[in-house]
């Protein structure tokens, strides 16, 4: 059996999954914490289905997790996904297989 450190399938299905830039914005907004499709949807001005579609690429990416509030889906970034850089106030996503670098938001 191949010593695969990059666990190659596993780190190319998340990487293919942030491909799409509604992703990554999808992504972004549950930085902030857990929310339901309609409150995402209503967040980025995008219709339902879409952000719907999305977030099961995103979940079967094992990216985002899945939990029902009564007859809500309330989604929300993998527990360890989103990380700290030691010493330094920047987020970054952990793959397990790379890191991504997450952007402070913009002064408004």
């Amino acid at each position: 059996m191949e010593n695969d450190a990059f666990q190659s399938k596993s780190c190319a299905d998340q990487l293919k999954a942030l491909s799409e830039p509604i992703r990554l914005r999808i992504i972004d907004v549950l930085r902030h914490g857990e929310m339901t499709v309609g409150d995402i949807a209503e967040f980025l001005e995008t219709e339902l289905v879409t952000v719907s579609h999305h977030l099961k690429i995103l979940k079967h990416a094992d990216l985002v997790e899945v939990k029902r509030e009564g007859r809500f889906m309330v989604y929300s970034l993998r527990s360890d996904l989103l990380q700290k850089a030691s010493g330094r106030s920047r987020q970054y996503l952990n793959l397990g297989c790379c890191r991504i670098e997450v952007p402070d938001p913009k002064p408004e």
